[in-house]
């Protein structure tokens, strides 16, 4: 099964940042637009994972959990990967506290780890952490300044983060995401 490990914003969150990308939309049907049940951050990307590996991932995962701290952390600027004239993907980058944003980094670490030790490697493992939220893919490479900008003024309001959830992903030409776990992380002391 094709997973993934990620923090989900709260829906007033995704309700804010839904109103600034929704004008946008209609001028640029040549993108894939997420919608915004699919929006979330992912923490570590895992590709097909067997089934037998289930038991030792969700054991690793509330171990990666429960070693750190819930985050405030907010929806921001819009951004493009790998750059805005080459555009492949569409995000708003996420932003907060540089504590916090340091812990997100960490948290990322963990997880990748923990997927690794239970025998499901992240494909991605390694490369740059860069947290943010995909709004939109582009079959070919696009110049998306336009959008970049548009966006550039975006800042939604701050949320914590204080739970990882694994995600099963079904692709096809409606994707489908159905959690199969969720850990609350290290509440903080009293």
């Amino acid at each position: 099964m094709r997973l993934f490990v990620a923090l989900t914003p709260p829906a007033e969150s995704l309700a804010e940042l839904d109103r600034a990308v929704a004008p946008l939309r209609q001028d640029w049907p040549q993108l894939r637009w997420a919608a915004p049940d699919r929006w979330h951050v992912t923490l570590a990307f895992l590709g097909d994972v067997p089934e037998e590996k289930l038991t030792g991932l969700n054991e690793r995962l509330g171990r990666a959990a429960g070693r750190h701290r819930p985050m405030r952390l907010r929806m921001g600027a819009g951004g493009a990967f790998p750059s805005a004239a080459k555009a492949r993907v569409l995000c708003v980058h996420i932003g907060g506290p540089a504590e916090d944003l340091t812990g997100l980094r960490r948290l990322a670490g963990s997880v990748a780890a923990g997927a690794r030790r239970a025998g499901a490697p992240p494909p991605d493992e390694g490369r740059r952490y860069r947290p943010h939220v995909t709004l939109a893919r582009s079959r070919e490479p696009g110049n998306l300044s336009v959008l970049v900008r548009a966006l550039s003024g975006f800042a939604g309001s701050a949320w914590i983060a204080d739970q990882i959830h694994l995600i099963r992903s079904q692709t096809g030409p409606q994707p489908r995401y159905q959690t199969i776990g969720t850990w609350q992380l290290r509440p903080p002391p009293r």
